[in-house]
């Protein structure tokens, strides 16, 4: 017997409003995806030591061509609010700090994933690709490799290419940079 229950989305109003009233706190991991609100998994020291080596990485070789969002949130729409591990966005002289970032502001997006690769598949990817993010990168902790999604259409990438091992990759965005998996995993 299927149960007929109504849902209710959140605006991204609605959730900042949560968090100034108190009911989402601060120190809460959680992120909201298409009215949704999502609980995020525990940074774990493997998953922390990766975006911490990624940010460092992009920041030395791209310098003020951009600037490195970690775990921040981006708009994409008007119940869509995710937060990112890493995203590399246009420059902007504010820093953003009239609006979030929008997918036109998103120049490289990754999500690292540690225990989170599911959901990152399942609900993040789909959502990222609706949305017009030209290149994600899916760093997966557990099997050491980068799935590079590129080329999004209806809500799916066209294209997905793993990197293991001593592979080097680069990005649509910055094709000029090569990028070894050491410089990723350590």
């Amino acid at each position: 017997m299927a149960l007929d229950v109504a849902r209710r989305r959140f605006t991204s109003t609605e959730y900042a409003r949560m968090a100034e009233a108190g009911v989402l706190g601060e120190d809460d991991r959680v992120e909201l995806i298409e009215g949704e609100i999502f609980e995020l998994a525990p940074i774990g020291f493997g998953h922390a030591a990766c975006v911490r080596r990624l940010t460092s990485l992009f920041s030395r070789l791209l310098g003020e061509d951009v600037q490195v969002s970690v775990q921040n949130p981006i708009d994409l729409d008007e119940h869509t609010q995710p937060q990112p591990d890493v995203v590399l966005l246009r420059p902007r002289d504010d820093f953003y700090s009239s609006s979030h970032p929008t997918a036109a502001d998103i120049l490289l997006l990754i999500e690292v994933a540690e225990t989170s690769g599911e959901y990152d598949r399942q609900i993040k990817m789909p959502v990222y690709a609706q949305h017009g993010i030209h290149e994600v990168w899916l760093v997966d902790l557990r099997q050491r490799r980068v799935i590079v999604h590129r080329d999004p259409s209806a809500g799916t990438y066209r294209t997905a290419h793993i990197f293991q091992s001593s592979d080097a990759l680069t990005s649509s965005t910055f094709p000029y940079l090569v990028f070894n998996l050491t410089d990723i995993f350590g």
